[in-house]
């Protein structure tokens, strides 16, 4: 392939823009009337956003103040709300402006395609309207540790069509709010923080558990999560190893995985403390060399 006569194609341009100059600027000027609204539109996005984040950061000062997690909640769907409507605007606006179709053109050629139109649309005002229950029913909120279908994670953002949940492992899902159907909500309320303790077959049973409730004054003192004395339930096992004693204890909504984390801890030093065993597999080595 031979090498491209850039002053040939420098002669057929310039003679093309000097044929058809009227129609060229007005394309370039279609051009940069659009990259302009984009780029305003993109502005009112950020500091519209940056203005419902201090307005409801401002909220938590108030007297008569939401709770954090609903205000979270109202910041990330007025967001979606503030984002849509721009786009909307900024559509309206390139289509009227720059290519001389009309609101009222619109809506005429939205009647011919209606049908068509609300066929595809269909999803989309699902998810909408399933959004607007989420949130007026309060099923969850942004912070809420929450499961849907399986999927388990933190709520980071709520908006009119998707719900983002992250995954502890960092894990990002992106849920249509059409699709939620069944949630478990981990948050609301109190939770409950379960601790299987086993000790040895021998050691002396009423003991362990008045060390293990011992415990249990030191955790509802010192841990700031459990709400109420947790309490001892007694013997729910009998091992191949040892004898299971389980721990109960109510703990704020999210905190019941450290909670347990906490007391097993606190076992395990009270328990060497005192001489208690905890049972553990062992190997026993024969050596029968000597034929004894």
């Amino acid at each position: 392939m031979g090498n491209i006569d850039w002053k040939y194609v420098k002669q057929i341009v310039t003679k093309f823009v000097s044929d058809h100059q009227d129609q060229v600027l007005s394309v370039l000027g279609r051009i940069a009337q659009t990259i302009i609204i984009v780029i305003l539109s993109l502005i009112v996005i950020k500091f519209g956003t940056m203005a419902i984040k201090k307005f409801f950061d401002k909220q938590r000062e108030f007297k008569y103040k939401l709770d954090s997690k609903r205000t979270d909640t109202l910041a990330t769907l007025c967001i979606s709300i503030l984002r849509y409507s721009v786009y909307f605007i900024a559509l309206i606006t390139i289509l009227d402006s720059v290519f001389g179709i009309t609101p009222t053109t619109i809506i005429t050629a939205a009647g011919v395609g209606g049908l068509a139109i609300g066929f595809g649309a269909q999803n989309l005002v699902k998810d909408v309207i399933t959004g607007f229950f989420i949130l007026l029913e309060d099923q969850f909120s942004v912070g809420d540790i929450i499961t849907i279908d399986g999927m388990m994670g933190t709520v980071e953002e709520m908006g009119l069509r998707i719900t983002k949940i992250r995954h502890y492992a960092g894990d990002l899902y992106i849920i249509p709010n059409s699709q939620i159907q069944k949630v478990t909500n981990h948050t609301k309320g109190y939770k409950a923080a379960i601790v299987d303790v086993s000790i040895a077959y021998e050691e002396n049973i009423d003991a362990a558990i008045e060390v293990l409730n011992k415990v249990c004054d030191a955790a509802e003192k010192e841990i700031p999560s459990v709400i109420e004395r947790p309490q001892v339930l007694g013997v729910t096992n009998l091992g191949d190893s040892g004898v299971v004693i389980r721990v109960f204890a109510k703990t704020v909504a999210g905190t019941h995985w450290e909670v347990e984390r906490q007391i097993r801890k606190r076992i395990k030093d009270t328990f060497d403390r005192e001489g208690i065993e905890i049972p553990y597999t062992k190997v026993v080595v024969i050596n029968n060399k000597s034929g004894t």
